[in-house]
């Protein structure tokens, strides 16, 4: 009896044939699937982190509210055994490591083949759900788009998609799973199309845009759902204060270079400490207890704080004081090694630094600026661009996030100026995959701007006008070549003596009479893809390089090999 994938797949390929539907076609039918599927995959996760919260902290609304009712000693305890405990769950997660697959999803969709490991991925959730639902200052996103990609990966599994598709389908539901997280469609696509894949060709973001829409509808359809962040309206900003904004792009630029530096910085200091990865993380959930003794409200990712900074005026001395507890205690739960995402603290730092930012301009302007939650939001896109460097995401985010078009001009100023001064610092991003890429394309960049010049090697083969017949033959004994290069005293070349002429030729003959321009050198100047050009013509596998056709002093030769092992380098 046929199995139902086997039937399935006779059915699709019959269905194609008659229609006329392509593979890339079908991928946007597909997408829907992915997208209801990473919608599902993310509310079970925040349907289990809620229960899970609850059953160990008891009763509130938000971690921060949950934190305030426990006493001392128990703010200290739970994120300190939490943090064994999810370390527990991660030295299981290592044991049951597929060798040769990737639990992160964007290497899967990048680097891999697309296959996510079940059982891994479900034991790391596992943690992460302990270390964010006992205190973690960390966020819940991360694993929240990594199960819905994961539920992608099993449906193209399931069904034998290719390589390519199956990619391209887990690139569909993080994209799913990153909307539902934050209800934004257009951001989450374009947060996979810009920081995972790289690029925004139709033919990879049409599948991806679908299966946002359709997690963003199937998030909303949900009874008591609603967005994370409650942004009040958005006021009209005057041309002049748009500078204000742009200051705010520089500042949040060099701050998120300090803040991803100082995020890999406490990752090494935590991987140098000679105890087990469990008691890291204990150690990094007792730092972060401690500091929530006398302020709760770094207990989690951060959502209730920055709705009542949005909502609500605070001095500046508790924005200032929760953002530096906030900052140690983030850098103590994910450098410990800690599951889970460091996209909403971004956001929660932009908020906070904007705010601060917003009640000093109105101090020095009060009747020139805006109020400070207007610098808030603004700073809650720019810190994001800097540290994700991905402004387009983050700007889309952003306005998503308000449905305001007053947001847009000082958004995308600040934004823009955070990302080419954190760019310029060369601070990388929170995402090892942007990294990769962008070392790809540096040295890609690097390659494309190289000349003949930069291939040349020594030329051994070179003999001058006067050369008897006995010394080329030996030479040519000496090397497997075909051509000997003849140069006069200035080591101008003149041309080639072919082996096949100096076989048949008198005892006394000279280079000079046997000389032949079957060869034309390649100038030092000539670009790859011209002297690729010209060794397809050659059909050898060396040519003669000069300095320039004025001045044709030989500098050596050039080998297709090198060129073409170039070539590989650069396609990569």
């Amino acid at each position: 009896m046929m199995r139902p994938a086997s039937l399935f797949l006779s059915l699709r390929s019959a269905l194609q044939r008659l229609f006329g539907v392509s593979g890339w076609q079908s991928m946007l039918l597909w997408s829907i699937v992915a997208g209801l599927l990473g919608a599902l995959a993310t509310e079970l996760f925040r349907a289990a982190l809620y229960a899970f919260e609850h059953l160990v902290l008891g009763p509130g609304e938000g971690l921060v509210a949950m934190a305030r009712h426990l006493p001392w000693w128990a703010r200290i305890a739970c994120p300190t055994l939490g943090g064994l405990v999810a370390g527990g769950l991660l030295v299981l997660a290592k044991r049951v490591t597929v060798q040769s697959a990737t639990s992160d999803y964007m290497e899967a969709i990048v680097l891999g083949d697309g296959r996510i490991p079940v059982a891994q991925t479900l034991v790391r959730s596992a943690s992460s759900l302990v270390s964010i639902g006992s205190g973690g200052s960390i966020g819940r996103e991360g694993s929240m788009v990594q199960l819905a990609a994961l539920a992608a990966s099993l449906l193209g599994r399931v069904f034998r998609f290719p390589v390519e598709r199956l990619r391209l389908l887990v690139a569909c539901g993080a994209a799913a799973g990153l909307t539902a997280a934050y209800n934004a469609p257009i951001a989450g696509a374009f947060f996979v199309a810009e920081i995972v894949l790289g690029s925004i060709a139709m033919e990879s973001v049409g599948p991806i845009i679908i299966a946002s829409v359709v997690a963003n509808v199937a998030m909303r359809a949900l009874p008591g759902y609603q967005p994370p962040y409650l942004m009040p309206v958005f006021p009209e900003i005057h041309g002049t204060e748009v500078v204000l904004f742009a200051l705010l792009g520089v500042l949040l630029g060099f701050v998120s270079v300090g803040f991803l530096r100082a995020l890999h910085g406490s990752r090494a200091l935590f991987a140098k400490l000679p105890i087990a990865l469990p008691w890291r993380l204990a150690l990094g959930g007792l730092v972060m207890g401690v500091i929530s003794v006398p302020l709760p409200e770094v207990w989690g990712n951060g959502y209730s704080v920055v709705n009542a900074v949005l909502h609500t005026p605070w001095p500046w001395t508790l924005i200032a004081m929760v953002l530096v507890a906030k900052a140690v205690a983030t850098l103590a739960t994910a450098g410990s090694g800690a599951v889970g995402g460091v996209f909403t603290p971004a956001l929660f730092f932009g908020c906070m630094i904007g705010a601060l930012f917003g009640l000093g301009v109105q101090a020095l302007w009060p009747a020139a600026s805006s109020a400070p939650f207007a610098y808030a939001i603004v700073g809650m896109g720019a810190f994001l661009a800097g540290a994700t460097q991905a402004p387009l995401m983050a700007i889309l985010m952003i306005f998503e996030m308000t449905l305001s078009y007053q947001v847009m001009l000082p958004l995308m100023a600040a934004s823009v100026i955070a990302y080419f001064v954190a760019r310029s610092a060369n601070a990388g991003s929170m995402y090892e995959i942007t990294l990769h890429r962008n070392a790809q394309r540096d040295a890609q960049l690097r390659l494309r701007g190289l000349h003949m010049r930069d291939l040349v090697q020594p030329a051994e083969t070179v003999v001058g006008p006067d050369a008897g017949r006995e010394t080329m033959s030996r030479i040519f004994l000496q090397h497997p070549v075909k051509y000997l290069y003849v140069v006069d005293t200035g080591n101008r070349y003149l041309g080639v003596v072919p082996l096949a002429a100096l076989g048949t030729a008198p005892s006394e003959t000279t280079a000079a009479a046997l000389l032949s321009q079957t060869i034309q050198p390649i100038t030092a100047d000539t670009s790859l893809g011209e002297a690729l050009q010209r060794f397809l013509e050659h059909r050898g596998e060396r040519l003669p390089v000069i300095e320039s056709t004025e001045q044709p002093v030989l500098l050596g030769v050039a080998a297709k090999s090198a060129l073409l092992a170039t070539y590989v380098r650069l396609s990569e």
